[in-house]
């Protein structure tokens, strides 16, 4: 039997203390790898419980226009798949212990193929991947690889899905991440109507957590959703403030650096909602 997977013990542990997930989501190689390994580790020095790494990709399907500029940013720099999975490394190498997720498209994984790629995501330490170009229908060869390896396959799910809710969540592993609005991701001031409705439809149908994702922005966002799931997760508005802080995060002065990484550690740390009393 294999060892219990680092995102179940995360989920355990805050459902003991009344606790909400923080996830982070964060582009690799935007502006560079370095910064992005000091961007994880600043990631856990504000509270965040597990973070996924994005693997900046040229054709997305759910990135919205920040995410898709910072994927533009990294994608001159050549930052490729194998390079987003070295970040796990040596973020491990500098003390991080949260689980890893790896959000990439499924062309990269074909293109690397599958056995080398979970090979791949074993050898650095990751304990999730999200591929949301990968359907339900199709996931089959993915999905056994990944159950033997202990990695989670994280499935997505959105209000669109209607009927296919209950079989998405059925077979979800460490949690299924769902999708608080119609679109692409981005920072938004609104949610879907039948947002609640939607959760408490997922929440029936699953067996693993649900974290909820797509314009989450700020700490009363966070705190909106905490009664009805068991994570949030923050992508836009994290990597709009790591291109905020471009200049002090290039200059190439070691203490402009620090206060680019500590804007965005702030800015972290303020999302992480409060535990439930």
């Amino acid at each position: 039997m294999s060892a219990t997977n680092a995102i179940d013990a995360v989920f355990a542990r805050l459902k003991a203390t009344g606790e909400t997930a923080l996830i982070p989501f964060i582009t690799m190689g935007d502006p560079d790898l370095d910064t992005s390994v000091a961007l994880v580790q600043a990631a856990e020095e504000a509270g965040a419980h597990m973070v996924e790494l994005g693997v900046p990709y040229s054709d997305p399907l759910a990135d919205g226009p920040v995410i898709q500029r910072a994927s533009e940013r990294a994608l001159r720099n050549r930052i490729g798949l194998l390079d987003c999975m070295a970040v796990a490394s040596k973020a491990r190498e500098r003390g991080v212990t949260m689980p890893f997720i790896l959000f990439t498209y499924f062309n990269p994984v074909l293109q690397l193929g599958l056995e080398r790629y979970f090979d791949l995501l074993k050898e650095h330490g990751f304990s999730g991947m999200i591929i949301p170009d990968l359907p339900l229908e199709e996931d089959s060869e993915v999905r056994a690889l990944a159950e033997a390896s202990g990695i989670h396959l994280i499935p997505l799910v959105a209000p669109t899905s209607e009927a296919r809710v209950e079989r998405i969540a059925a077979r979800a592993q460490g949690f299924v991440y769902c999708v608080s609005s119609l679109g692409v991701t981005g920072v938004r001031s609104t949610f879907h109507e039948g947002i609640d409705a939607f959760l408490n439809s997922v929440r029936r149908a699953s067996s693993v957590p649900i974290c909820v994702g797509f314009g989450i922005s700020s700490r009363e966002h966070a705190e909106r959703f905490a009664g009805l799931c068991d994570g949030v997760i923050v992508g836009s508005a994290i990597v709009r403030q790591v291109e905020e802080a471009l200049p002090l995060l290039t200059s190439g002065q070691s203490s402009d650096r620090e206060r680019g990484l500590q804007a965005v550690r702030d800015f972290i740390a303020e999302l992480k909602p409060r535990a439930a009393v």
